[in-house]
């Protein structure tokens, strides 16, 4: 068990790079065979790492035995282990629904596919905020070529308009670890925590600028407003299981504020603590409010879906603006949820798009589908979850986050703009069920030779992802124990930043 913590990124790496040689490079079967089988047993690594975790506790993974603050260093705690192992199912669930068809559409999907979870993997277990930086571009550069594998123009417009953002993000991002680095010493998170507090004079307002630079950053990968305006158009026009890998994206970006803002700004950083509450209360308040907007908007289930997400992420901003433990441990819950079930939707979005012909799944009459029912029943499932009604885990992770506001005036501002997007969410969604699955003409039927029947590989990713909503509200009590335990380490700096530097727990072998 004492490799437990780099297997989910050299599971994918050695996948990845496996799936580019021969003979799996030049049979799409052995490659779908490849990638399920080695895609199922990181999904079975990240569950039993975020059990590893609750029996033994918080791993490091120090590579090449060089002890913290100087070497690289992967941490294994409660809110790390608990996104990988989300990442990981909703990466199966994304790669089954592509062997229906997508999978062909161009070369070297697996590959890709395989560098994008390393990368976020990556993202979620580094405990160094300059090889945060490194699994940010090994995630972005595989995202680029996914953006636009299968073609079109409008894949490519996209993408266009995604990297140079992206490519730009970059770059401030380095900037601003360059600062860091210069007034810090360190670029160890746990280091960074402990030495932040020391600052005084000039050097206090380098350290912030720096800090600043990396809410941008951390804000863009996110979704917040005014970075926000890339995403919509980006995810509708990625091929469905692409989308739905990329559903777990601007959760990196949350991550990356809780980890880097909570723990190194966060109570005990003197002069610079919570530098960025002041500005994602704001924010975050009005990303939720642009994300209603946009959801109420949209002409298509897949732009609605692709809104959802940016709501999403200004609600997960509100709790990362509460800087407390129960709004972190809510974030945690939601952050779950959101992810899968948004997944789930854009899967859900193109199955419903392809049987409805012309008018694929735009809110227009259009033929009746082959299969409704199949589908009536997911969408259902969704739009419950979504809109955050009783009895799946939208309506657990809302409750949540509205008790983790405590002051009066939070309450004021957090509870009406929460509660009125669900309302239009309630409303963009049951707009939508009505038109996709009601409004249908009968003059316009296809015969049996012309009809889409559903992959066992498409049947299976939808089921997986949005069943995962009722679940997660049939285990929520033991699984909100696992987020209070999550937020409790993260808030407790003798734990996320003393037993970091002083005992490391495992010794890495490369």
């Amino acid at each position: 068990m004492q490799h437990l913590s780099i297997l989910p990124i050299l599971l994918p790496l050695i996948t990845g790079a496996l799936l580019l040689l021969p003979p799996l490079s030049k049979n799409i079967k052995r490659q779908r065979i490849a990638t399920l089988l080695s895609m199922f047993a990181q999904v079975v690594v990240g569950f039993a790492l975020v059990t590893h975790v609750q029996t033994e506790g918080v791993t490091q993974y120090i590579l090449g035995d060089w002890r913290p603050p100087f070497g690289i260093v992967l941490v294994a705690d409660s809110m790390s282990t608990v996104m990988v192992a989300v990442t990981n199912f909703l990466a199966f669930g994304a790669l089954c629904y592509a062997t229906g068809s997508y999978d062909r559409a161009g070369g070297y999907f697996y590959p890709l596919f395989m560098f994008q979870v390393m990368g976020i993997n990556g993202a979620f277990l580094t405990g160094d905020a300059f090889n945060l930086f490194v699994f940010f571009e090994i995630l972005l550069i595989a995202s680029y070529a996914l953006l636009v594998h299968g073609g079109g123009k409008q894949k490519t417009q996209a993408t266009v308009h995604y990297v140079i953002l992206n490519l730009a993000g970059s770059s401030v991002f380095l900037f601003g670890l360059g600062i860091l680095y210069g007034t810090l010493g360190t670029l160890n998170i746990a280091d960074m925590a402990q030495k932040v507090s020391e600052l005084d004079g000039s050097v206090v307002i380098l350290t912030k600028i720096g800090a600043l630079m990396l809410l941008v950053v951390f804000g863009m990968k996110s979704a917040m407003l005014p970075l926000h305006f890339w995403l919509p158009k980006t995810y509708s026009s990625a091929s469905a299981p692409v989308a739905a890998i990329f559903a777990v994206m601007t959760k990196v970006g949350i991550y990356s504020i809780l980890r880097i803002h909570g723990v190194v700004f966060g109570d005990e950083a003197g002069e610079l603590a919570h530098i960025a509450q002041s500005w994602l209360w704001p924010l975050a308040l009005m990303t939720i409010v642009v994300g209603t907007i946009g959801v109420l908007a949209s002409p298509s289930l897949k732009l609605v879906t692709a809104n959802l997400v940016v709501l999403s992420a200004g609600t997960l901003l509100v709790c990362a603006a509460l800087q407390n433990e129960a709004a972190t441990s809510a974030a945690l819950y939601y952050m779950i949820h959101s992810t899968l079930v948004a997944g789930g939707m854009f899967l859900l979005a193109d199955l419903i798009g392809r049987q409805r012909g012309k008018a694929e799944d735009r809110f227009v009459m259009a033929k009746a589908m082959d299969n409704p029912v199949f589908l009536a029943i997911f969408f259902s499932i969704a739009a419950v979850a979504v809109i955050g009604m009783p009895p799946f885990s939208g309506f657990i992770g809302k409750i949540m986050i509205l008790q983790s506001v405590q002051s009066a005036t939070e309450q004021m501002w957090v509870w009406p703009i929460v509660l009125l997007s669900s309302l239009g969410s309630l409303i963009a969604l049951s707009r939508a069920g009505t038109t996709l699955f009601w409004r249908y003409s009968t003059t316009n039927k296809q015969s049996n030779e012309d009809s889409q029947p559903i992959h066992l590989g498409e049947w299976l990713g939808i089921v997986l992802l949005l069943s995962a909503s009722p679940i997660l509200a049939l285990f929520a009590g033991p699984l909100t124990e696992l987020t209070n335990e999550a937020a409790a380490y993260l808030f407790n700096p003798s734990l996320s930043v003393d037993a970091l530097l002083t005992a490391p727990l495992s010794k890495g072998g490369f």
